[in-house]
């Protein structure tokens, strides 16, 4: 159906010729009008016959009187059929047989109007316009080959028919007639209508008439087609296109290819503070602040260059009305063609959402912040290692600078003060952080530095209200600590703005300050930032009051220990004692080790050196019972063995509870200078290290040099712990040369975690083996070969150069016959040794005392009786006697003529014991000798 356009209306007409008929009045023109059609037929008409020439007859129709009949240009299709025309089949011209005798000619493929079409190129290619020339009756002068494309008609065909024999409807044939009219009367119509293509469909298209006049005054009609779907789609497309333009949220900018304005919608307009016209012809630089645009601008560049698109990059909106955040996408645009016309982006006011999104990162960040820190400070102990991890925790995720600040009792231990903090409070600097290092950075926050403030300064008021302060702008530094301080000038000259002061509480006691401070153009700290480190600065404060805790624990272990340890080690006669104990690393859990050196009759010593399983003060408890029931069996110079039986039997009641068994290890060694002889027996424990000096060495004297030597392992029966039983105790006695060099040590010195036993003895040897200044220096050096990853326990090591006693001690021994006048010759020997080494005012009471000794060995005694005197700072004398069983003192009646003899030794002597030896016992007492002094040298 026509419809009215702009050139003009459209009349109602009636009448017309039925589809196919021949318009009444079709003769030719005149001569002259026909010939100037055909000269302007064929000046329009490319490819067309020349002048002089006639088209060919259209199928059906006779030929032309003096025309030759023009012969075809491809064979006749098979069955007398015309071949098909522009690829598909041929269809008969409207009111034409559908085959013809004479057959036609091909009329060349035909192509699929503009819809079927997928090629790129222009607009125009989507919108084809196809041109058309009639003449003053309607007849096709000239059919583009545009038209061609969109009816599938060829020109050939159609050149001289009648167009109205393509409309199908009787009534559109009546309104295209109207429309010619109209056209010749008014110049110009436009309008709809339906044009049939080969297929025989109905094709809307879009006609713009309009009269054309050629050289010769001929005039013929224009006829501008357009297929109306498609045009229909361009304007749909571009009302949507102004819709979303216009009325989009976003901002909408399009850009040429030199990165100018070319279009922006009001919503950009508006976001960028500046009205829609004023952008146009203006690049993003020129629009828009520097900083911002730069980074903009990169984009652009980036995106017309590359035709990569960038989406979603966020940044941060320039200072313009509207400022905060913004999302802006890119992409390049190109024609059908592929020529590049620009770029176009979008804006999008992100401000919420980066900030919402901020803030769940903030917080997600402050969760991981917290949980590091847990676990970095989880395992501390030491209060100035978790003050510095707090300050490096913070620094940089949260602040610039950082400093902890705590109480001198937290860093060393002590018990909380029970009053309130004054400006007489001790405060230590113990955890400093900073993102850059400078002199004013030393000034601000100098590690282990001692804090004064005043009582109503910002660090007085934390102290004692416990409620965190934050300072900002126009709060002034000065009031930090006092007035002066030289922190407050260094923070001021790094260009701290921004502080939080937050008190680090343990039992509801404030035990230091956490500040962290923030600079340059870093935002200042708002609620937030406040909220999490109050948090962060609650858990290091339980942190550090447990360090402290730990610390005031591990002083009293170690305070106990020392005391149950040996306050003064003696230097007996021919020994030479250098020791050394080194706690454990794991603090409170103290262990249970011990050494000692005990001096024994006769100028003997005895070495031992033990290990209680388990820590903490009750294994120190332990220890210490254990060392006293050591000392004191060992004062009744009992045999090795039998004291480590006697100790085990007490071990139920050594032991550290009722549901706890006693278990520990230890070695007991006894040297007797005066036969050079070591006597060691061990429960369980690590076997003692002797290293004998070579046989070029000097003589061994009491702080000199060790030589030393070839060092072994002892070959000792292992002997069970303390506390497990089922195993004897057995003792070895061997001889010494003179200078060997005794090691004994626990556990902790040689074994480590990856490495077995005899890896750490080895290690040991090899270190003893080595010549020394000292035996000191032999000490020292023993402790360097202690490995990093050995276990965290207590080290106890003593060693010992066994020598031969006094050089000058006389030494006088017999042996008689178990018989009375043993007892005679016995006084008549000591009287003459005693009278020989000038000590007569000994005789007396020595005589006595070895008569009543030797009477008692000889009554009860079969076999030989020994008797030896030693002379040294006392007088030693010794009575020997093959039976084991050791006397004992009785208290004789008034009446009694006997069962004095042990009470004289007991009141006369100075000291008096008994001892095992062999299969036999030893009895002795100790004399006075004043006028013997001790001697410089032990050896």
């Amino acid at each position: 159906m026509a419809k009215p356009g702009d050139g003009g209306g459209e009349r109602e007409a009636s009448g017309l010729p039925a589809h196919g008929a021949r318009r009444p009045g079709g003769a030719a023109l005149p001569a002259r009008t026909a010939a100037g059609r055909a000269a302007a037929r064929a000046r329009l008409r490319r490819g067309r016959p020349g002048p002089g020439e006639r088209p060919a007859a259209l199928p059906g129709s006779a030929p032309t009187a003096g025309a030759a009949p023009r012969p075809p240009t491809e064979p006749p299709a098979p069955g007398g059929g015309a071949a098909p025309a522009r690829g598909r089949p041929a269809r008969a011209f409207p009111g034409t047989p559908e085959s013809h005798p004479e057959g036609r000619p091909d009329t060349g493929p035909t192509t699929l109007h503009p819809s079927r079409r997928t090629e790129a190129g222009s607009l125009l290619d989507v919108v084809r316009v196809a041109i058309v020339i009639l003449d003053t009756s309607g007849r096709v002068v000239l059919w583009s080959p545009a038209a061609e494309e969109m009816l599938g008609w060829p020109s050939e065909v159609l050149v001289g028919r009648a167009v109205d024999e393509l409309i199908p409807d009787p009534a559109q044939v009546q309104r295209t007639r109207s429309a010619l009219q109209e056209t010749l009367r008014r110049g110009s119509w436009n309008g709809f209508t339906e044009i049939a293509d080969r297929d025989g469909l109905p094709v809307e298209v879009e006609a713009r008439l309009s009269l054309l006049v050629d050289g010769d005054g001929a005039p013929y009609v224009q006829a501008a087609l357009t297929e109306a779907a498609a045009l229909r789609a361009v304007e749909r497309d571009l009302a949507v296109r102004d819709a979303l333009f216009e009325q989009s949220p976003l901002g909408i900018a399009v850009l040429d290819t030199e990165l100018r304005y070319t279009a922006v919608n009001r919503t950009l307009a508006e976001m960028n503070g500046l009205p829609a016209e004023e952008h146009i012809g203006r690049t993003t630089g020129e629009t828009l602040p520097e900083r911002s645009a730069d980074e903009i601008t990169a984009v652009q560049r980036q995106v017309l260059a590359t035709g990569e698109p960038v989406i979603d990059v966020t940044l941060a909106s320039p200072s313009t009305a509207r400022s905060g955040y913004r999302s802006i996408s890119y992409s390049r645009m190109t024609d059908r063609a592929g020529r590049v016309l620009g770029i176009s982006g979008t804006v999008m006011d992100v401000t919420e959402r980066y900030r919402a999104v901020a803030k769940v990162e903030g917080a997600r960040r402050r969760l991981s912040l917290l949980n590091e820190f847990g676990s970095r400070v989880g395992d501390l102990l030491d209060a100035s290692m978790i003050a510095q991890e707090l300050a490096g925790a913070v620094v940089p995720r949260l602040a610039d600078y950082a400093g902890v600040i705590l109480l001198q009792a937290v860093a060393h231990g002590d018990d909380l003060p029970r009053h309130g903090h004054d400006r007489r409070t001790s405060l230590l600097q113990l955890g400093v952080a900073a993102v850059q290092h400078s002199p004013a950075v030393e000034t601000m926050l100098r590690h282990g530095a001692r804090i004064t403030y005043e009582e109503d300064s910002v660090y007085g008021r934390v102290l004692r209200s416990g409620v965190p302060e934050m300072l900002s702008g126009g709060n002034g530094p000065e009031e930090l600590s006092f007035p002066g301080d030289p922190k407050v000038e260094a923070a001021r000259e790094l260009g701290v703005h921004s502080r939080l002061v937050v008190p680090l509480r343990a039992r509801g006691i404030v035990i230091g300050l956490l500040v962290v401070s923030r600079a340059g153009y870093r935002e200042g700290f708002d609620r937030d930032d406040l909220a999490f480190t109050v948090e962060l600065a609650d858990r290091a404060g339980s942190s550090l009051d447990n360090a402290r805790l730990y610390a005031r624990e591990r002083t009293a272990a170690l305070t106990l220990q020392r005391t149950l340890l040996p306050q003064q080690v003696p230097q007996p006669p021919g020994v030479e004692v250098a020791y050394r104990y080194v706690p454990g690393s794991s603090g409170t859990e103290v262990g249970g080790d011990w050494f000692d050196v005990i001096p024994l009759p006769g100028e003997r010593t005895a070495l031992v050196v033990g290990d209680v399983m388990g820590h903490g003060l009750r294994a120190a408890a332990t220890m210490g019972r254990l060392r006293t029931a050591v000392r004191v069996l060992a004062a009744l110079d009992l045999a090795p063995e039998v004291v480590l039986r006697h100790v085990h039997e007490l071990a139920d009641d050594l032991a550290q509870g009722p549901d706890e068994a006693l278990l520990a290890t230890c070695v007991y060694a006894v040297f007797d200078p005066a036969r050079r002889s070591l006597t060691v027996t061990k429960a369980g424990h690590i076997p003692p290290v002797l290293v004998v000096p070579g046989a070029g060495a000097e003589p061994a004297r009491s702080g000199g040099p060790l030589p030393g030597g070839a060092g072994r392992v002892l070959d000792l029966p292992s002997g069970a712990p303390l506390g497990v039983g089922g195993v004897p105790f057995e003792s070895v006695e061997m001889r010494i040369p003179d200078g060997s060099l005794l090691a004994l040590c626990t556990d902790g010195l040689v074994e480590s975690r990856d490495k077995d036993l005899d890896v750490g003895l080895g290690r040991l040897i090899s270190v003893l083996e080595q010549p020394y200044a000292s035996i000191q220096q032999a000490c020292e050096a023993v402790l360097g070969t202690m490995e990093q990853g050995r276990e965290p326990d207590d080290v106890a090591l003593l060693l010992a150069r066994l020598g031969q006693g006094r050089a000058d001690a006389p030494t006088a021994g017999w042996t008689l016959p178990a018989e009375p006048t043993a007892v005679s010759r016995a006084r008549r020997l000591v009287r003459g040794t005693l009278a020989d080494w000038g000590t007569e005012e000994l005789t007396d009471t020595a005589e006595l005392l070895v008569s009543e000794l030797v009477t008692n060995a000889v009554r009860y005694a079969s076999a030989p009786i020994g008797v030896r005197l030693t002379l040294g700072d006392l007088l030693l004398v010794e009575i020997s006697d093959p039976l084991p069983d050791p006397p004992r003192e009785r208290h004789a009646g008034a009446g009694d003529e006997g069962g004095r003899g042990l009470e004289l030794v007991r009141r006369l002597a100075l000291r008096w014991g008994t001892r095992a030896e062999g299969l036999g016992k030893v009895v002795w007492f100790e004399l006075a000798n004043p006028e013997v002094q001790a001697p410089d040298s032990m050896l």
